[in-house]
């Protein structure tokens, strides 16, 4: 039996409710699926545009077996290419960001203009037609400040995903921000043992303390499950509807995208030890009142995101390896706000610096249990594990979806 019809066989006969089979979580086989089926054929988050604000920045990444590279046009565009020179393959651009005028191969020095045109490469004879060699685009999309970019000959329509998220985003102006900090930790682990990590809050009391400060154990907020029926959840939408925030849980019919704008606990307005803003301008002037909690989206594969009064933060989730993840997190406060009047570093990434490093562990004590001939899939907690059900069912009908070739519906689990 091949790969794809082993895999097939596997997920339409899984226990709902619970957890993988082994080889999902440490198989290099079924690691090279998940790359050939989600990740090289959707809409993936790669970074803000905030990161390439002139010019000829531009910022560089490694998709599986796939060299990326993002830039700022002179016409001010954002586009993304194959990081791979038409000569030789060499890689363009080798460093994770920069500024060039022009693109110049380090190998043999074709040089590319921004839009991708090769512009010169010497001694290749009278009859080398340049225009049949410039750099292979990669479909490339900007909403609201986050880069998406997509690596398969035909992306899927991006359209409904503009359209379900930019309305809770544009408030926060997140386009026009900087980054304050921003850093990349490897958690051993699957991908998708990061991702079940994420979506649910069951282990946050146990392990982050720092985080529980300020952000809700409470599975309505965690997950995916009755958010609606919880007053309090409830009352602060109406408040930041008002305030002309668009709040209230709107996820995509097939479950890979959405957002919501969640309350802190009681008075905590940002993630901070005391639960007071970490950044002293606000990160936004489109935001008119205070307490607007978190506004929080996720898309998958690639990122969760937390949008405050104060500042902002993306995590970036890029495979690596089949027990291999590098989770990027990247800090966003208003463009002028002033390091070390404004704001310290030190203060703005404490709590998510300690939480990420604690995931880490927790992830990668997870996968060295999942290794062990003894382990088989457990059961979720439907009370507290609404959003990990939902992410394993997401991936579960996708990649039965992507292996079938047909548009069977996702089924609602929480």
């Amino acid at each position: 039996m091949d790969i794809h019809s082993q895999v097939l066989r596997q997920l339409n006969n899984r226990r709902e409710g619970f957890s993988l089979e082994q080889p999902f979580y440490i198989d290099p086989d079924y690691y090279k699926l998940d790359l050939e089926m989600i990740w090289y054929r959707d809409w993936l988050f790669v970074g803000h545009d905030c990161e390439i604000p002139k010019a000829g920045n531009y910022v560089t990444l490694q998709i599986g077996d796939y060299p990326v590279l993002v830039l700022r046009t002179r016409e001010g565009d954002i586009r993304a290419f194959h990081n791979t020179c038409r000569h030789r393959g060499h890689r363009v651009c080798t460093k994770d960001s920069g500024s060039a005028t022009r693109l110049v191969c380090p190998y043999h020095q074709w040089t590319y203009q921004h839009d991708g045109t090769l512009m010169s490469a010497r001694h290749m004879g009278e009859d080398f037609d340049k225009k049949q060699f410039g750099l292979k685009p990669v479909h490339c999309e900007s909403v609201a400040g986050y880069i998406f970019v997509c690596l398969a000959n035909e992306a899927p329509d991006f359209a409904p995903v503009r359209a379900t998220i930019q309305p809770y985003m544009a408030p926060h102006r997140l386009a026009e921000t900087k980054v304050a900090a921003k850093n990349t930790i490897i958690e051993k682990g699957n991908w998708k043992l990061v991702w079940e990590n994420n979506r649910e809050c069951y282990h946050c009391a146990a392990n982050h303390p720092e985080l529980c400060r300020t952000y809700p154990e409470a599975p309505t907020a965690t997950g995916v499950q009755g958010a609606g029926d919880d007053p309090f959840i409830s009352e602060h939408w109406q408040r930041c509807e008002a305030a002309n925030l668009p709040s209230t849980f709107n996820m995509s019919t097939d479950g890979q995208y959405r957002v919501a704008r969640m309350p802190l606990i009681e008075d905590a307005e940002s993630y901070t030890m005391n639960g007071r803003p970490a950044v002293a301008k606000a990160l936004s002037e489109d935001v008119k009142i205070s307490h607007i909690g978190t506004m929080l989206m996720f898309h998958y594969p690639t990122t969760w995101n937390h949008m405050l009064v104060d500042h902002a933060i993306s995590f970036r989730v890029i495979p690596i390896g089949p027990e291999e993840t590098a989770v990027t997190t990247t800090w966003l406060v208003n463009k002028d706000a002033v390091e070390g009047v404004d704001y310290t570093v030190e203060e703005l990434t404490h709590v998510w610096n300690m939480t990420n490093d604690q995931d880490r562990q927790i992830v990668e004590e997870n996968a060295f249990g999942i290794r062990s001939p003894a382990y088989e899939p457990g059961p979720y907690s439907e009370a507290h594990e609404g959003g990990v059900m939902q992410f394993v069912e997401w991936y579960a009908h996708f990649m039965t979806n992507r292996l079938q070739g047909d548009q069977a519906k996702l089924h609602a689990v929480a």
